[in-house]
């Protein structure tokens, strides 16, 4: 049996971490350890830290490397240091509370890499008002039979409609295959005033691309070609990955900002542990400036009234 890498001693920002199993291999195809992956976070730590700062935040973690199993963790294990920052959220399914990971700074990032946290999936809201999102979620999802092609045109689409609506939205690679728009909103509304605002989103866009985009919320109801533009990706707990974080792939893919003229061009493939930090330190964090451009929902919202959507937070009935 091989013997265990000793442990790096780490001090991030004033803060120790201590790394242990720094030279076990995380990403199969070209071998990169639980070190590149540190690596890889301190080098774009302004971007992460601004994808996740102040939100509760669902830790994607890979105990033995992407190729081991995965485990979705919401509560900060007992022992965590003193310095961590967490916030308190309620599941009322269970009736439950979790005190969640709620970073404020790189080192509770690289905490979170030293317990082999691989993803970061936060909330689209934050501390000070966990109920009220303050991001509205635009999740291009390509269904197994969907080209990329398609989500470029459908990118485009959606370009022009928030263009109509005056709203500034901030593209991202999702990381697998499919693309991801973030907008800034006002922290005013629950969480089902949110996605019925976004699934009047997605039925606007698939009025002007029918033939690239479904709204149906059933999956025996989509076309393997289509892609679906998920809304349900703004209720209450609902994740995905955040801006600059790895996703759990052999070859590190992370989930990347890009600029709406690249999304012609571009290939998520080409976005990993290894490319992104020299793409990072030339161009700087594309979602700068996100927390400035504010969009109201009250346009989408008169939509949902005008297509008869139901009331906030329900879920489309079983045919």
């Amino acid at each position: 049996m091989a013997s265990k890498s000793p442990a790096v001693e780490l001090e991030v920002d004033g803060y120790p971490v201590r790394l242990t199993n720094p030279d076990r291999v995380y990403f199969p195809e070209r071998g990169e350890t639980k070190l590149d992956l540190v690596n890889y976070y301190l080098a774009v730590s302004e971007g992460i830290v601004r994808a996740l700062r102040e939100r509760p935040c669902m830790m994607h973690r890979f105990p033995e490397g992407v190729s081991g199993d995965k485990v979705h963790q919401k509560r900060v294990p007992q022992g965590a240091p003193p310095w961590l920052e967490t916030v308190r959220v309620h599941f009322p399914r269970y009736d439950r509370y979790a005190n969640e990971l709620c970073v404020t700074k790189i080192a509770e990032v690289i905490w979170a890499v030293q317990m082999s946290t691989v993803e970061f999936h936060p909330w689209n809201s934050r501390r000070a008002d966990t109920e009220r999102p303050d991001e509205w979620r635009i999740d291009l999802d390509p269904m197994p039979e969907c080209p990329f092609d398609r989500v470029r045109r459908v990118a485009g689409v959606a370009h022009e409609v928030l263009d109509e609506l005056g709203a500034t939205g901030w593209p991202k690679t999702s990381g697998g295959r499919g693309l991801h728009i973030y907008v800034r909103i006002p922290p005013e509304r629950p969480f089902g005033e949110v996605r019925r605002a976004a699934h009047a989103f997605a039925r606007e866009v698939e009025r002007r691309a029918p033939d690239d985009v479904t709204s149906e919320w059933w999956r025996r109801d989509r076309d393997p070609k289509d892609l679906f533009i998920d809304y349900n990706q703004n209720a209450r707990d609902h994740t995905i990955a955040a801006a600059y974080s790895v996703r759990g792939f052999p070859d590190a893919r992370v989930s990347t900002p890009v600029r709406w003229d690249e999304i012609a061009d571009v290939d998520p493939r080409d976005f990993t542990i290894a490319t992104v930090p020299k793409r990072f330190a030339e161009l700087g964090d594309l979602h700068d400036g996100i927390d400035d451009a504010v969009f109201a929902l009250d346009p989408l919202l008169e939509w949902a009234d005008r297509d008869g959507l139901g009331p906030s937070g329900e879920r489309p009935k079983d045919r």
